[in-house]
């Protein structure tokens, strides 16, 4: 059986495995969405075009012409253009080494640079001063998209496109390709609109009826990956002029470039509809995730609630397949532990309006020995803050009226005196966990100390950064500070910390926290806001039972990730095996 006959079967029976292999990527920002990453039809499409490169992906025909041939009548016309002076003779090429060929080429074919089969040029690499009309100035953002995209451009005069245009003059059917940036998208040119070039390479054609365009796109689609790892430049890595041109390309016969040409084609369109039946697949199922999640929110009665929870439950390996309907089901066990359904009420348990009465008198013996100051009443919660109902036994709060808070110390290193010590930044502190893998110190003095120490249990909330973070200390052997970016919460009538914890991240995934925050572009957690923050208070027992059945839950949400993961990387790594064995 033929190289192209069984590369073609292992492309088609393992369908399955191309539409399966899906990683999830984490967007920016607490709650944001996944992106999803069809890592399965990405590698089939990168494997579609190196067989094609390759000449594995259609069967070769004896009766062809060989390349040696077409690349011999194509040099005769590149020297008949140079003798006519409607070329440059370009700098002689060195012969093309062993290591310049990348892979073993089928009978019939030839190594070759591309400038020998193409006409390489670019576009300039000045800056010509825009202006609100003339000529269209085509930059590599211009190929971003797949095709040549005009609708957002920049013109310049008529004399500087004449400028340019001496060296790349644009035709219909040549091919642009991006040398900077995001390097490669190349494009066939299909307008007769006069445009000028930049940073972009241009290839033409010595005689259009001796070349296949399209051909050239699907290669320089390939070439453009190797491009992109051998680029120089830093941030904007970029190809030269003189690489493009001494680049070596298998090139094959005419007639099987057209053959591959159509092949990729059909298997890229095979691509597409996978590509959209899987997205439409992932969507379906993650409506229904979340519609059966709601079940769960809108539950009547922690009867119901159950009942729903259980029909759930049963499926959850055939539900939760995906990082985002795992975190989906996170985000709702934490609306449900602050909403009251999460566990069952106990009529025994003391109301938390007799916990805050409590508070209440502990507060006023803090401040009456000195400990505290006395701050200002926090305004009474109007009904119109109350965003759901309440269980029995449950009260709407402020945050100050439960907690003791306060900011950290100012970094002053021109001010501070005393012995450093470590201390906390906004940087350290993460959803529900510390990184403590770059400590810095800071100088403190004596009569400081218990001003400005973290205790077990203590609550850092971020002030700034992403407003709202936290984690709770925990750590009895440690000594350690905390700066002025960060907020110190410590609970009054022995309320759960954790519980509180739990308030703060699903009001900051559901953009509750985001009405407490002051500033346009750079937001920050005021004290004053942070005191007047809204939230439901269940009965102290409640807390702890709440928080006992959130871990409980997180526990099992953590397995079915990391079940997911270890599914993933075996698709991966399956996805990974099947491409090195076509190729």
């Amino acid at each position: 059986m033929s190289d192209s006959l069984i590369a073609n079967d292992l492309i088609t029976e393992h369908i399955d495995i191309w539409t399966s292999t899906v990683k999830t990527k984490s967007a920016s920002g607490r709650g944001s969405s996944k992106k999803i990453d069809l890592y399965g039809i990405k590698k089939l499409r990168e494997l579609i075009l190196e067989l094609a490169v390759r000449g594995k992906l259609v069967p070769q025909d004896p009766s062809d012409e060989p390349a040696s041939v077409l690349l011999a009548e194509l040099t005769e016309i590149k020297n008949e253009l140079i003798k006519k002076k409607v070329l440059k003779k370009s700098k002689k090429q060195p012969p093309i080494t062993d290591d310049e060929k990348r892979i073993d080429i089928p009978k019939g074919w030839i190594w070759s640079r591309l400038e020998d089969v193409y006409d390489v040029r670019d576009g300039t690499h000045d800056s010509p001063k825009p202006q609100f009309e003339g000529y269209p100035l085509v930059t590599s953002k211009n190929l971003s998209s797949g095709s040549l995209d005009l609708s957002d451009i920049k013109f310049i005069s008529k004399e500087d496109h004449l400028k340019i245009i001496e060296r790349s003059k644009v035709d219909v059917h040549d091919i642009l390709f991006a040398m900077i940036g995001s390097i490669g998208n190349p494009v066939i040119v299909d307008t007769d609109i006069e445009f000028s070039i930049k940073n972009v390479g241009l290839f033409k054609y010595y005689n259009l009826d001796k070349s296949c365009p399209k051909f050239l796109v699907y290669f320089l689609h390939y070439a453009a990956e190797i491009f992109k790892k051998q680029s120089s430049g830093g941030v904007q890595p970029f190809v030269s002029l003189g690489k493009l041109r001494s680049f070596t390309i298998a090139f094959p016969p005419l007639p099987e470039q057209h053959r591959i040409v159509a092949k990729v084609d059909e298997l890229m369109a095979l691509c597409d509809q996978l590509e959209q039946q899987t997205e439409s697949q992932i969507e379906a199922q993650q409506t229904l995730v979340s519609v059966l999640l709601e079940t769960l929110t809108t539950a009547k009665n922690h009867n119901e609630l159950m009942q729903n929870w259980q029909r759930l439950s049963e499926h959850f390996d055939t539900l939760f397949t995906t990082e985002q309907s795992i975190d989906q089901l996170k985000q709702t066990i934490l609306q449900l532990a602050v909403m009251g359904r999460l566990v069952p009420q106990d009529p025994t348990d003391e109301p938390a309006s007799k916990l805050l009465e409590r508070i209440a008198v502990e507060k006023a013996q803090l401040i009456a020995d000195k400990k505290i100051k006395k701050q200002k009443a926090l305004p009474p919660i109007s009904d119109d803050e109350k965003p759901f109902e309440l269980p029995d036994g449950w009260e709407w709060c402020k945050f100050g009226n439960i907690t003791i808070c306060r900011l950290g110390k100012m970094l002053d290193q021109s001010k501070n005196i005393g012995i450093e010590r470590p201390y906390l930044r906004n940087t350290n502190v993460q959803w529900n966990r510390f990184d403590l893998g770059d400590i810095k110190l800071m100088k403190i003095e004596d009569h400081e100390r218990n001003e400005f120490r973290v205790l077990v249990g203590d609550l850092l909330i971020c002030e700034g950064g992403e407003p709202g973070r936290c984690a709770i200390w925990k750590d009895k052997s440690q000594e350690i500070y905390f700066q002025k970016a960060l907020h110190r919460a410590r609970t009054l009538g022995n309320c759960s910390p954790e519980y509180l914890q739990l308030c703060l991240t699903i009001d900051a995934a559901i953009g509750t926290l985001d009405k407490y925050f002051t500033g346009a572009t750079i937001k920050h957690f005021v004290g004053a806001k942070l005191n007047n923050y809204i939230h439901p208070l269940p009965p102290l027992q409640e807390q702890h039972r709440i928080v006992t059945k959130v871990d409980e839950l997180m526990a099992i949400c953590d397995q079915l990730k990391a079940k997911l993961n270890q599914s993933q990387q075996t698709q991966l790594h399956l996805t990974d095996a099947i491409v090195e064995q076509v190729v």
